[in-house]
């Protein structure tokens, strides 16, 4: 038999007058000690009883909490503690305590990717230049062609022969005056810069103040605007920079015009000029061209 403390509930196993737990003493055995049977369903009693002691000592603490920190219960956010047992299977309790499952989360974003957005493609037109004005320059009137390449031709050997007599001239007055020619590299190449400088200031001189120079007009050409008419001195200015240009390219703008469209040559393009064999149009007739 085991006896049981009826005031505190501890197991006596000896045969004690006393509880030894609670030191509490009785004037009677049978009202202090209560004899149990092992295995007897008293036991699930007992604990049941003191599971609802000490449930009722916590909801009395929490009351007494909550009135300490001005709390009262009807206002209070925060619910009484649930002492029941709560499904895991409860769906809507998962979702507040434990957050949505990854399957969820997978099918809201998937909904959310759904949604249709709307794309806007700018594609750039296809570059067209032919509308430009300043397209490329070709002659405006057909009444003033250009020249053809033998004839400019036959003025550039023309001029190329005043260039070499007049350096031939400079070196006879060199020679004269005790100079002596030196044949070497760095000789070879003061010659070629003096050479070049002979050639700018002879095509410069005589394109911006006759003109044309003399191999030209030997040949009967002239130099003309786009439209047939005389160019003015600012055109001139620039044709004699494209014939500088040409010659220190080692005469590659020259011999463009074999392979330009119009037989243009870069000081053509670049003074918006050209040289002819016909007569120049004059100022009226270019306006009258112009407004055609």
């Amino acid at each position: 038999m085991i006896r049981i403390c009826s005031k505190c509930g501890a197991l006596l196993l000896d045969d004690t007058e006393g509880c030894s737990f609670c030191e509490f003493e009785a004037s009677d055995k049978n009202q202090i000690l209560e004899p149990v049977a092992a295995g007897a369903h008293s036991a699930p009693a007992v604990s049941s009883a003191k599971e609802s002691d000490w449930r009722g000592e916590v909801a009395r603490r929490l009351e007494q909490y909550r009135a300490r920190r001005g709390r009262p219960r009807p206002s209070d956010p925060q619910s009484g503690l649930p002492f029941q047992e709560v499904s895991l299977l409860d769906d809507d309790f998962r979702e507040r305590q434990l957050g949505p499952s990854a399957a969820e989360l997978r099918a809201r974003s998937a909904a959310r990717s759904r949604k249709t957005e709307r794309v806007e493609i700018r594609i750039q037109p296809e570059l067209d230049f032919s509308s430009m004005s300043a397209d490329r320059a070709h002659p405006q009137t057909a009444l003033v062609p250009v020249a053809t390449l033998a004839e400019r031709r036959w003025a550039a050997l023309i001029d190329l022969t005043f260039l070499g007599f007049t350096c031939a001239g400079f070196l006879g007055l060199f020679r004269s005056l005790g100079g002596e020619i030196v044949a070497g590299k760095i000789d070879a190449i003061v010659y070629l810069v003096v050479a070049y400088l002979f050639y700018a200031l002879y095509v410069s001189l005589f394109t911006t103040l006759a003109g044309s120079t003399p191999g030209m007009q030997l040949r009967g050409l002239t130099i003309v605007r786009l439209d047939g008419s005389l160019p003015d001195t600012s055109q001139l200015l620039w044709r004699s920079f494209g014939y500088l240009l040409s010659g220190a390219a080692l005469l590659l703008g020259f011999l463009w015009a074999l392979w330009d469209e119009d037989r243009f040559t870069w000081q053509d393009r670049i003074s918006q000029t050209y040289v002819t064999a016909a007569v120049p149009v004059s100022e009226f007739e270019s306006l009258d061209a112009r407004a055609h």
